[in-house]
């Protein structure tokens, strides 16, 4: 499988996109107004300490204050600020009131981006991320990335980290990259993070509540660190600055790999080019065509996402029910990168086309598991429901591709719908009788959009004359350009 990754700088936004033989599969957003937080430490106050919700709110300089639940507090957290490398932590105190107390100040971590009214979401425990390895200064434990499933490269990746880390304290991960790695490069990685462990502590000490202690790379170098290990054949940018930082990284810290960056010359945009801009504009549509003819229909809401999937204009060439398997089977692979690319999470509800044939739903199901294996994300899925619903979880740690670039319609305030304009009529006609009984006037004006004046002189015309000799007023009407549909004043004259 071809992947390239594509940058793409502009004065105050950084954009990448990761293609798979040339289709778009993930699309990252960073903005210099509004950074992503994840992975940054914080030396936080606890402001609030909620012992009902098990649950803490700490002030870490952000607009919002932050959350902090008990089981992501190590042990004697408040007592041991800066976590200075340590022996494994005891198991977790059920009570938070044992663990942090009002107006303490800790070092916690951000694992959950700010997301609608929600703060950011803390841990105590640390996690420093480099090529090969994430370190873990109040871990014991050394684990090895799922992803990599060759039993002895895993066995030799444990026994090779075991050997270098000795007696030290803190636990390692192996990541996905470290496959086929060497026990020397596996070294350097443990002396740079061990080095950036004790400059975290240091600035710590020195650091005042409520400021960042340290950053996570900036998305540029983020893509190379994170996405270089996964057979990336090529990575274009179009900014020769940031080719520049981009090369230097990848010399230091992936050098194998320093080649496949490469400076993007031509006059097109980049993400014209490769069609990116198009599918970013698709990614926030409710419907998504399938090559079948059939579609799909997603809806992000505060709680969950629905996916209804429908065969559309897809008729078949055999019955129904091969014409229903065929279509949940595209469906299953297009949810897939669907959920990637608009980078969905939380509880997600899929309503398959309903099939009656057991086998078809179990490959539809097989088919929906394999599409998903590529997503670094972590997702669960639950099998289909008495209502023929697949339930699932995708693990959501930053704001989804609709939140970061819309905002609530402000004439519907984010409903999706407004009201017609002969509900409107019928509330303006409600309206005259009371005003008309409360307060005495020579006429009543009538301000709305045009389509709502419009049908007032047309279809409810004969109603408005009625009304107009029941209040014993005339009734003026006055069309307002700045006006939504649904919006309309009864002006006493």
């Amino acid at each position: 499988m071809s992947i390239e990754i594509l940058v793409n700088v502009a004065p105050r936004e950084t954009r990448a996109a990761i293609l798979e033989n040339g289709v778009v599969q993930e699309v990252h957003i960073e903005r210099t107004s509004r950074r992503g937080l994840v992975s940054n430490l914080y030396k936080g106050r606890v402001s609030r300490v909620l012992p009902g919700m098990q649950a803490a709110f700490v002030e870490i300089g952000l607009e919002r204050t932050a959350f902090l639940h008990a089981a992501d507090i190590a042990h004697n957290a408040s007592d041991d600020t800066l976590m200075s490398a340590a022996p494994p932590s005891l198991p977790p105190v059920e009570d938070i009131r044992r663990l942090v107390n009002s107006g303490d100040d800790i070092l916690v971590q951000v694992i959950k981006d700010p997301i609608g009214s929600k703060g950011a979401r803390l841990t105590t425990f640390i996690a420093l991320p480099s090529r090969y390895l994430v370190y873990m200064p109040r871990g014991a434990a050394i684990g090895v990335s799922a992803r990599i499933e060759d039993e002895a490269e895993r066995t030799r990746l444990k026994g090779v980290l075991s050997e270098l880390a000795g007696g030290a304290g803190g636990g390692y991960i192996v990541r996905t990259a470290a496959q086929g790695a060497s026990a020397d490069s596996l070294r350097e990685d443990m002396g740079y993070l061990a080095r950036l462990w004790d400059h975290v502590r240091t600035r710590a000490q020195a650091a005042a509540p409520g400021s960042v202690v340290h950053e996570d790379l900036p998305l540029s170098l983020r893509v190379l660190r994170d996405e270089l290990a996964r057979g990336v054949t090529r990575v274009l940018v179009d900014s020769p600055r940031e080719f520049a930082r981009m090369r230097e990284f990848a010399a230091a810290f992936m050098p194998e790999a320093a080649s496949a960056v490469e400076l993007y010359p031509g006059p097109r945009p980049l993400f014209d080019l490769n069609g990116v801009e198009e599918e970013i504009a698709k990614a926030l549509d409710r419907k998504v065509p399938l090559k079948s003819g059939g579609h799909l229909v997603i809806d992000q809401t505060e709680a969950m996402t629905t996916i209804d999937v429908n065969t559309g204009a897809y008729v078949g060439h055999r019955n129904l029910e091969e014409t229903i398997f065929r279509t949940n089977l595209e469906a299953a692979v297009s949810i897939a990168r669907q959920l990637r690319l608009r980078n969905l999470g939380g509880i997600i509800i899929i309503d398959f086309i309903d099939m009656r044939d057991e086998p078809h739903r179990r490959a539809v199901l097989g088919a929906l598991e394999r599409a998903l294996a590529g997503d670094r994300a972590q997702t669960h899925i639950v099998s289909l429901s008495p209502l023929g619903l697949v339930e699932m979880t995708r693990k959501r740690t930053r704001e989804s591709l609709e939140h970061l670039l819309c905002e609530p319609c402000p004439s519907c305030e984010g409903r999706g719908f407004i009201r017609t304009p002969e509900t409107v009529c019928h509330e303006i006609f409600r309206e005259i009788v009371r005003q008309s009984r409360q307060f005495a006037s020579r006429e009543l004006l009538i301000l709305a959009h045009q389509d709502v004046v419009d049908r007032l002189l047309d279809e409810e015309s004969a109603t408005l004359g009625e009304l107009e000799a029941q209040v014993g007023r005339p009734i003026r009407l006055q069309v307002e350009a700045l006006y939504g549909v649904d919006q309309y004043d009864v002006v006493l004259v």
